[in-house]
């Protein structure tokens, strides 16, 4: 019974040094947040702290899950689907996109663990290939049940779509680092538009328009 005590306090130290350390990182960013810092907070010593995790490195993939949690039921609550009507996307990713905007530190963790978790080795590598590989067949389906809808073009192919989305948030949030007065979610939301079937109507014009000289 007290091994059971012990393990479910165990448990409870690391939630609790998890979003200590959320709030840490979407505050003062990945650079400037340090294992003595969260340490401090938690009442750690920073060996402590990281017998919870074993490296700085895996801490910090867990605040990156933690951030997927927290995002999640951002995105559920006010945009969850149902049966006859599934999701705007283009509503839930520029929300989210919007949210980043508010979370600076975290997306610059997001942003550098994504870019040098390339490599195999890195602790970060499992957590990103296993993320997108979801994320990209989780919005696929999102779009198949759009386009059965009637609310997105049924001749685009979803798993590709899937891709290019995740590839123009990543790339917008690395332009946006650049130069914070980028309006990621403006940008989101003007490619979502080109997609809808009026916003294609206008862009391709009549049938039989001819071209303007």
């Amino acid at each position: 019974m007290a091994r059971r005590g012990s393990y479910a306090k165990g448990i409870a130290k690391r939630e609790e040094i998890l979003d200590a350390a959320l709030d840490i990182v979407a505050r003062v960013g990945y650079s400037r947040a340090t294992v003595r810092e969260l340490a401090q907070v938690v009442g750690l010593s920073q060996t402590g702290l990281l017998h919870y995790f074993g490296t700085k490195e895996q801490l910090f993939v867990e605040i990156l899950r933690r951030r997927d949690e927290v995002d999640r039921r951002l995105m559920e609550a006010p945009f969850g689907s149902t049966a006859d009507a599934p999701p705007d996307l283009g509503e839930v990713f520029t929300a989210l996109v919007r949210h980043n905007a508010e979370v600076p530190g975290l997306t610059q963790l997001f942003s550098r663990f994504a870019s040098e978790a390339a490599e195999p080795g890195h602790p970060a590598h499992d957590y990103f290939r296993d993320r997108y590989a979801t994320a990209r067949d989780v919005v696929a389906g999102l779009i198949r049940d759009r386009q059965a809808a009637g609310a997105l073009p049924a001749g685009l192919a979803p798993d590709r779509l899937a891709g290019l989305v995740f590839a123009l948030m990543d790339g917008l949030q690395t332009q946006w680092m650049y130069d914070p007065g980028i309006d990621m979610a403006g940008q989101l939301a003007y490619f979502w538009d080109l997609l809808t079937p009026a916003s294609t109507a206008v862009a391709a014009g009549p049938p039989d328009a001819a071209p303007s000289e």
